[in-house]
């Protein structure tokens, strides 16, 4: 097949965005499909032989946020780029329906409806993918989880009415993508967690939906020969300073484990100015004992993994849960939140807490760190349970599969 994945951003470095297209781009690539990668800046990192069109936008969250503002006219000259500066002038998040007129746009041009068997929608679920759709174009969408979840965390951690009305006109762009979505018909997603609650906030059938488990490259993703892991080192990755990934927990727990015992915590990933998380390592006196890594690439991660003692991951809610799948290809003992998907993805190869309970990473926390022979066990079930359950391959065949249906589908409503 012909394929064509649509990903609005793909930054390689953090979240699962990024890491999806990758993975699945290479492992369709291999079932012998050819692979066209459409997306907007960060761009992602592709194997070989994966063609990546690139569709630029203003790409203003690379710039400090004074600067965003004050853009030249001349970079206003498309209608597209007028409205993703108007929306960073306004409060509102337009990448997904920007990126979904430019790849209409690219699509109106001649050659592009005939050269794709199937089109396969990374999570921007806009007008302009619809228009695609109408088109002709066989569609799938993958949604990992739906971004209601996102804006209703946000809203309760909230302190100001002023705040309120700001996350609401940020995550506006969560409406439209629930009127689009019941305007398609073959979705994708990873988890039966995120089945739930998409056809909970979206008000769609259970007919639609295929879940596709994400996998792990476990070639990259294993202990490293020779690493060691010190008896108090914590691993946390930090892809987003938003109260859904629960770090606030975190940083209390080894707080009160700081009372009695020497542990360090590792964060991958970037402080961000005026985020969620902003003077709390400060207030609770965790300078000397924390540090954040920066942008790292994927080789520095796994040698994070594998030096840690263990991975918390502390999140109020997960679609899937990849840092703590990557974590358990390493070997490394995981301690998750029970939140979202992540039970699903950890098993009985980790420890499993209740999400925003302070109390209870502190005691599971402890109780790793007194154990080593435990936290063996655990290393040894994640390996076994992420090569049994979560395999690329698998999820490209299966991904495959379904795009079949889709095109079948397709021809039934053209012969209609």
């Amino acid at each position: 097949m012909q394929i064509c994945l649509l990903s609005y951003r793909a930054y390689k470095y953090s979240g699962g965005q990024g890491i999806y297209v990758r993975y699945l781009s290479r492992s369709l690539q291999k079932l012998g499909h050819s692979v066209d990668v459409v997306a907007g800046p960060p761009y992602p990192e592709l194997a070989d032989g994966i063609n990546l069109i690139k569709l630029p936008s203003l790409d203003l969250y690379r710039l400090p946020e004074k600067s965003r503002y004050f853009i030249s006219p001349r970079k206003l000259n498309t209608w597209p780029n007028f409205v993703e500066w108007l929306g960073e002038c306004s409060g509102i998040f337009t990448e997904p329906h920007t990126f979904g007129m430019r790849a209409y746009g690219m699509f109106r041009q001649d050659g592009h409806l005939k050269k794709y068997d199937i089109v396969h929608d990374n999570q921007c679920v806009t007008e302009g993918i619809f228009k695609i759709r109408q088109m002709g174009m066989p569609l799938v969408t993958t949604i990992h989880h739906p971004i209601t979840i996102d804006r209703r965390l946000a809203l309760k951690a909230s302190h100001s009415a002023y705040r309120s009305w700001g996350i609401k006109r940020w995550y506006s762009f969560a409406d439209t993508q629930i009127k689009v979505a019941r305007r398609l018909s073959h979705f994708i997603t990873d988890s039966q967690h995120s089945l739930q609650e998409i056809m909970s906030s979206f008000g769609l059938p259970r007919e639609r939906f295929k879940i596709i488990y994400c996998g792990v490259d476990t070639d990259l993703f294993s202990q490293q020969p020779g690493s060691q892991r010190p008896a108090n080192r914590i691993l946390v990755i930090n892809s987003g300073d938003t109260p859904l990934k629960g770090l606030k927990y975190l940083l209390e727990a080894v707080a009160e484990l700081r009372k009695t015992r020497a542990v360090e915590l590792t964060i991958v990933g970037e402080p961000l100015v005026n985020g969620y998380t902003e003077g709390l390592i400060e207030s609770l006196c965790l300078g000397d004992c924390t540090r954040y890594t920066g942008k790292i690439d994927t080789d520095k991660l796994v040698e994070h993994y594998s030096s840690a003692t263990m991975l918390v991951v502390p999140s109020i809610y997960e679609g899937f849960g990849l840092p703590a799948a990557e974590a358990m290809a390493c070997g490394t003992p995981v301690i998750s939140t029970t939140a979202g998907a992540l039970p699903e993805v950890v098993g009985d190869a980790g420890i499993l807490v209740p999400p925003g309970d302070t109390g209870a990473l502190v005691q599971s926390i402890k109780a790793l760190l007194d154990d080593e022979a435990k936290r063996k066990d655990l290393g040894a079930r994640g390996v076994e349970r992420v090569r049994r359950l979560f395999n690329w391959d698998n999820a490209a065949t299966q991904t495959a599969d379904y795009y079949r249906e889709a095109i079948e589908s397709q021809i039934k409503i053209k012969v209609g």
